[in-house]
């Protein structure tokens, strides 16, 4: 890949440095997306470890655990584990972004491969590599939203991962427990995600001004977002079973990702792999065309002021 100047600002960025911009953008893109979207993704957690009508905990729709959630633990408790994504998104949306540029060119130099293809799979494994990754966060992240004491009383991120590690250690029982979910979860999101999104933004002629282009740019990436939220979300399901809190405490009764889902499926039926989903979809849908939009624009900015 050759030096590229930007006639905008007469510099020239060679490609160390324009990887450097691209991994850059992708983190702010992460850091935003977090920072606004967060209560949802708590939503979607509380729905997605209940279990069935006899759950004395049970929230009975969106509006049913927003009032609960304020009313028992306060406004603080809709950032709940926000801290562990906060230090993860930022470079595991760097690693998203960053990583999707590099398996698209890998791809593109076997130089047989249609490059719509090429898009999905670099989704794919962009997806796979950011999911090994962020799991150590994810399982941190699912105990502390788990959790229904007031905010306050909740201990700090730091402790828990200690507690974790302490009980647990590092491995599939610790830290890296559902990695095979995560995994799952992340590569078939990618995988639709900047598949579908850069298929069809090159298919939609651009728009005449710049504030419909950011629209069309909006439109296409909630479109991605929300299909790749509505495909992976079994995926999601087994992931925060297996490393939320089992249903009798000692024993451990979701332990793998498709065994996990086989169980709720048999158990709970088959819309109970999608708990969670309005929740995942609204926060996803727009969480996904911002992440889209802001690394875009993220990185034009780099590459004409730095």
């Amino acid at each position: 890949m050759a030096a590229v100047v930007e006639p905008s600002s007469g510099s020239r960025h060679s490609p160390m440095k324009l990887h450097f911009m691209q991994f850059a953008a992708g983190g702010c893109a992460g850091f935003v997306e977090v920072s606004l979207m967060h209560p949802l993704d708590l939503m979607k957690t509380r729905f997605q470890i209940q279990r069935g009508p006899d759950d004395p905990n049970r929230y009975t729709s969106l509006a049913d655990c927003f009032k609960k959630m304020y009313r028992n633990e306060g406004a603080l408790s809709f950032y709940k584990g926000i801290l562990p994504p906060l230090m993860a998104e930022t470079p595991k949306r760097a690693v998203k972004f960053f990583t999707f540029e590099r398996y698209k060119e890998m791809f593109a130099s076997f130089q047989i491969i249609p490059y719509s293809s090429i898009l999905y799979l670099a989704g794919l494994c962009s997806g796979l590599t950011e999911a090994v990754i962020i799991n150590p966060f994810e399982v941190v992240k699912v105990k502390l939203q788990a959790d229904r004491h007031a905010f306050k009383e909740q201990g700090s991120t730091i402790a828990t991962a200690r507690e974790i590690i302490r009980n647990d250690g590092f491995g599939r029982r610790g830290l890296n427990k559902g990695l095979t979910s995560t995994l799952g979860r992340h590569g078939v999101f990618n995988m639709i995600y900047f598949g579908f999104y850069h298929n069809v933004r090159d298919l939609i002629p651009q728009a005449e001004t710049h504030s419909l282009e950011i629209g069309r740019k909006l439109l296409i990436g909630f479109v991605s977002g929300t299909i790749a939220s509505c495909v992976n979300i079994p995926f999601d399901v087994a992931k925060s079973r297996i490393q939320g809190p089992q249903p009798v405490p000692g024993e451990i009764k979701y332990r793998t990702c498709f065994k996990t889902i086989a169980t709720v499926y048999k158990e709970e039926g088959f819309l109970a792999l999608y708990k969670g989903l309005l929740p995942k979809v609204l926060r996803l849908g727009p969480g996904g065309a911002i992440m889209l939009l802001v690394n875009e624009y993220a990185f034009k900015w780099m590459k004409e002021n730095l």
